[in-house]
Formats: structure tokens, C-alpha cells, sequence
């Protein structure tokens, strides 16, 4: 309780941890209804992934680094070993699904738009956007109640584990390729790339290098799965040395480059979030159909973006 007491911590960091608490109990939920779902094929190692997920985001501030070390080997383990798995489908039949429809209508987007305007809220006011997510969820699940009594608390818990377990180890791809920009950085990772593109770019040729610096954003992307982890290292390797040293608008430019690496998140299946995550919950046949179907908008992107940076320059 020292945490949340103390008046040297912002009241937004305490919030966003509440957030995280929260986040990891659903985790730990997941991990319960596994273990115990006997249809599941794999209840073991899926409740030890969940397990650990949920330990570490909830309370992994508290813990020594080693245990949150060996939480997180133990979820990677699970994962590389396919055993974390599915288990007994718990989603409304078709004809539920229809009643509730009748019942609600379109008024059921009015929950999911709460989420997006509290974001939005809190980031406008000085806050912490994913506290302004968390607390637009509250709104939504008030909401929801409103519309149907049936959607009580256990109702949002299982709907959660459902969606998790669908969409499996997956989801952590987004927090775990951030971090991992992160230590790109700080490996020094930027300035080799600084120094192979010197050898390439001549010095001086803004044009090129922004071109490179675009398309670097774009190809980083794709590996790293994330335009923000992206973005340090680029703007450090490239951006920097080969185009803002000569006078471009940093402002503009990164601001394009950073929509560049958008761009890359297109055509990428490291950014889950996005194209792995809809084709799990839609159960979608091709793989890789979210992909295709962003190919020709982003390369289009892409190449509208490079004449305008050089434009505006």
C-alpha cells in the first residue's frame, strides 16, 4: 500500500497501475478456466502461460526481478511448446445472439465508442491514455448492464478468458516488441545503422536519405511489429544524421516518418494487434487476408508520403 499512498507518485502512474492489476487478474481468470476446462487439450500449459502473464503485469512491480524473470521464461516455454490452447467455446449461440440484437440494437456501439472517447478524454487532458481506456471500459460494462441485466460481472470475465484464449500468445506480441525497441536503442542499434547507411547514402543528399529513411521506417516496422520501437531507432540511425542534420523540419518530417512506419504496419504479421488478432477472433480461413487486403493501401501510402516529406522539407 506504501505505493499508492505515497505523495511522491503521480496520481495517473497509480491509476495506470490499478489498470495493470486489473488486466492481470483477467489474465489469472483465464488461467483458472483453463486448467479446469476438461476440453481443453492442454490445460497445464495453458493455465501456467496465463498464470505468469497475469502474475507480471499485475504485480511484477513488487517482485524481484529473477521471479518475474522466470515468470516470463516460463510463459515464453509454454508458448514455443504449443501448449498453450483453447479449450470450451463459450461464446452466445446464433439465436442469443439475434435476441439481443432485437433487444438492444444499435445502440450496443455506444459501449464500444465510451472506450474510445475516454482514451481520447484523458490524453487531451494531461492524463495517461490507457487510463482513459480502462476507465471508458468501466463506462462500457455500466452501459452494457443497463441494456440486459444477463451482463453481470462473470458474464465480462468469461467474455475476456474467451477472447484471450482465441487469440492465445499472440497477444503479447505488442508489449514485448515495444520493449524490445527499447533495448534496440539502448544497445546502440541506431548508430550501426548509422554507419552502414553512411557508406551507402551520399553525404548531403537529403532526398535519398529520406527516402531511406522512409522505407527504413517501413522495413523496421514490419520486423519489429511496432511504428513506435521503430521510430527512436530509425530517427537515431537515419533520421538524424542524413536528414534533420540539414536543415528539414524535424517536426514534419519525423511526424510523416513515424505514419511511414503505420505503413509497414500494414503488411506485417508481428503487429498482431491489428492483423493476427481479427483473423483469430473472425476465425478467418486465410491467415494472411488482412494483410493482403492492406497491401496496395499502404504501398500507395507509402510512396505519397515520401514525394510529401521531400516536398515539404
Amino acid at each position: 500500500m506504501e505505493f499508492f499512498t505515497s505523495a511522491d507518485i503521480p496520481v495517473m502512474t497509480k491509476l495506470l497501475e490499478i489498470v495493470y492489476i486489473i488486466i492481470g487478474l483477467i489474465c489469472l481468470y483465464t488461467a483458472g478456466i483453463n486448467l479446469f476446462d476438461r476440453e481443453n487439450p492442454s490445460p497445464w500449459g495453458t493455465s501456467a502461460f496465463w498464470g505468469s502473464v497475469g502474475i507480471v503485469i499485475a504485480f511484477g512491480r513488487w517482485l524481484p526481478n529473477i521471479i518475474n524473470g522466470g515468470l516470463i521464461l516460463l510463459m515464453s516455454t509454454s508458448a514455443i511448446l504449443r501448449l498453450v490452447k483453447s479449450g470450451r467455446d463459450l461464446a452466445p449461440t446464433p439465436e442469443q445472439t439475434k435476441a439481443k440484437f432485437e433487444k438492444i440494437g444499435m445502440k450496443i456501439f455506444i459501449p464500444a465508442l465510451s472506450i474510445g472517447a475516454f482514451s481520447l478524454i484523458f490524453a487531451f487532458l494531461g492524463g495517461n491514455a490507457l487510463v482513459g481506456t480502462g476507465f471508458g471500459v468501466l463506462v462500457a460494462m455500466v452501459l452494457l448492464f443497463a441494456f440486459s441485466s444477463d451482463n453481470r460481472p462473470k458474464v465480462f470475465f468469461d467474455d475476456a478468458a474467451r477472447f484471450l484464449s482465441i487469440v492465445g500468445p499472440t497477444s503479447m506480441l505488442p508489449p514485448l516488441l515495444a520493449v524490445l525497441g527499447t533495448v534496440f536503442t539502448l544497445a546502440g542499434v541506431g548508430d550501426v545503422i548509422a554507419d552502414i547507411v553512411g557508406r551507402i547514402i551520399p553525404q548531403g543528399n537529403v532526398n535519398l536519405g529520406i527516402v531511406v529513411y522512409a522505407l527504413g521506417m517501413v522495413l523496421f516496422t514490419m520486423i519489429m511489429g511496432n511504428a513506435f520501437a521503430a521510430i527512436t531507432v530509425m530517427t537515431v540511425g537515419i533520421g538524424a544524421p542524413f536528414v534533420l542534420a540539414y536543415g528539414a523540419d524535424p517536426a514534419a518530417i519525423v511526424m510523416l516518418a513515424l505514419t511511414c512506419g503505420y505503413c509497414g504496419t500494414l503488411l506485417t504479421p508481428m503487429a498482431a494487434n491489428f492483423n493476427i488478432v481479427p483473423v483469430a477472433i473472425l476465425d478467418m480461413k486465410d491467415k494472411m487476408g488482412v494483410i493482403k487486403n492492406q497491401i496496395l493501401p499502404a504501398v500507395f501510402m507509402i510512396v505519397f508520403q515520401i514525394i510529401y516529406m521531400i516536398i515539404i522539407k
